[in-house]
């Protein structure tokens, strides 16, 4: 199959990724900085998941991705409340990542939300959906 040369149009090449931009005027932001932007809107008192962070921005399959950008969040400012992402059975699979040990669970308790055997007690009534939370 012969090779097809990009397309161009305005001076630009139709293989140069688009950059959206934002309401804010801000380019747009890397994978991780993403994830950090969804995380930040979780409320008080409410957990969602790896796999739903991924779904709200576009990528559905990126549940693990999302984990790694957790793991990071700890050096981001402003801050990410890391400790309001659980995996998708409420377990609270991050915690090692945590430093003091048990201050994943500390932080959540702090905020109402009981934890049981490293496990969110009604995950289901406090889950957020950012997707349909957020209007995606």
């Amino acid at each position: 199959m012969p090779v097809k040369k990009p397309v161009r149009r305005s001076g630009v090449k139709s293989s140069e990724k688009l950059r959206s931009v934002k309401p804010s005027g801000a380019r747009e932001e890397s994978f991780f900085e993403l994830v950090y932007e969804v995380a930040r809107q979780i409320p008080r008192g409410r957990v969602t998941s790896y796999g739903a962070i991924a779904a709200c921005i576009g990528t559905r399959l990126s549940a693990r991705m999302v984990g790694w950008a957790m793991n990071g969040a700890g050096r981001i400012k402003p801050k990410v409340p890391a400790h309001r992402v659980v995996n998708r059975l409420g377990i609270l699979s991050g915690k090692h990542h945590f430093s003091p040990p048990g201050s994943m669970e500390k932080l959540l308790l702090k905020e109402g939300i009981k934890v049981k055997d490293d496990k969110v007690v009604d995950f289901e009534k406090l889950f957020w959906d950012p997707v349909k939370e957020l209007g995606m």
